[in-house]
């Protein structure tokens, strides 16, 4: 079954070697993950021919591209040096990949310059960018000139899970929280993380304030869709940073403005909980490799695919895998 991939990763050889290296990025164990996986074009080119995959588009993962904290300048370096390998790949292999572009988060100026970059001159279709960078959510006003210029470009932003952080408020330090040591954050804190971007997002104002912005959130929107009426309910709690929303808010712009791509395990019972919020329109395919490897990937399509056809039927499997992204994709 040909599917487009809208959650696939690239390791430009200098990013790789920075998480390697850098302590932010755990030194060669990020996010707590055994090790950081190998990429190259022909493998990954092997994995979409095995799996049916048509096109992929292309992305990093956690940690992002500013691995420095205090230090902008040198994310800004590194983050233009990874859109342009992305840029470079995706020209030399058109009929492979398109690429969503890093930025260099928290540096807003930076961020704000690599938009206009990654657009005009190297071709991305969209953005990714980390549930929280160095502790700071996206609903934060302190990103608003970002999203606000997100929304005046009609970009799409794609939110991907990291660990939760938290920023010292005296000296900048950042540091990881692992609730459970020994635990790597993908298995939970990633799921638990997202949660918390899209609750920054909805009550902080951001998703209605910036019409223009389309987006697409990981691993079938993690735990937020059972704790939707909760947040409405108690949003009216919140400091003077955000603002109420009900129910029926969320979920109206959860069906009108965002994709929900299905990497990881969305059968047989995650998928039920979001399709109370969204139909199946709005659910996208998503591979995670090379962070899932190869043989993983391939047995995650086939168990996505079987679940699809048993919830929906062969027409409906063919609008998640592929007609869904397509017309996400239309006006690139």
């Amino acid at each position: 079954m040909e599917r487009i991939d809208v959650h696939a990763h690239c390791l430009p050889p200098i990013y790789r070697e920075c998480c390697l290296q850098n302590e932010f990025a755990g030194k060669g164990h990020p996010d707590g993950m055994p090790a950081v996986p190998e990429w190259d074009v022909e493998a990954h080119i092997a994995t979409m021919k095995d799996i049916g995959i048509t096109k992929s588009i292309l992305s990093t993962s956690s940690p992002g591209t500013h691995m420095f904290p205090g230090d902008n300048q040198q994310a800004r370096v590194l983050t233009r040096q990874v859109n342009t390998y992305m840029s470079t790949v995706c020209a030399e292999h058109k009929e492979h990949f398109l690429f969503f572009a890093s930025l260099p988060l928290p540096d807003v100026h930076g961020a704000l310059i690599e938009i206009d970059y990654a657009l005009d001159r190297l071709g991305a279709v969209g953005f990714q960018i980390l549930t929280n960078s160095h502790g700071i959510y996206p609903g934060d006003p302190r990103f608003s000139q970002v999203f606000d210029k997100l929304s005046e470009r009609n970009a799409i932003v794609f939110f991907h899970p990291t660990s939760c952080h938290l920023q010292n408020a005296e000296n900048g330090a950042v540091e990881r929280v692992n609730p459970l040591p020994g635990v790597p954050s993908p298995l939970m804190e990633f799921m638990f993380d997202t949660t918390r971007a899209l609750t920054s997002l909805f009550t902080s104002g951001t998703v209605t304030r910036c019409p223009g912005i389309t987006f697409i959130v990981c691993h079938g929107g993690a735990t937020f869709p059972p704790i939707v009426a909760r947040i409405a309910e108690f949003s009216h709690l919140l400091m003077e940073s955000g603002v109420p929303i009900s129910v029926d808010d969320i979920k109206q712009l959860l069906q009108n403005r965002f994709y929900i791509d299905l990497a990881g395990v969305p059968f047989p019972d995650q998928i039920h909980g979001l399709l109370r919020h969204v139909d199946s329109s709005r659910l996208l395919y998503g591979s995670d490799y090379p962070f899932t490897s190869a043989p993983i990937a391939a047995s995650l399509a086939k168990r996505l695919d079987e679940g699809l056809e048993t919830q929906f039927g062969p027409e409906i499997r063919k609008q998640v895998l592929k007609t869904n992204a397509e017309d996400l994709l239309s006006k690139f």
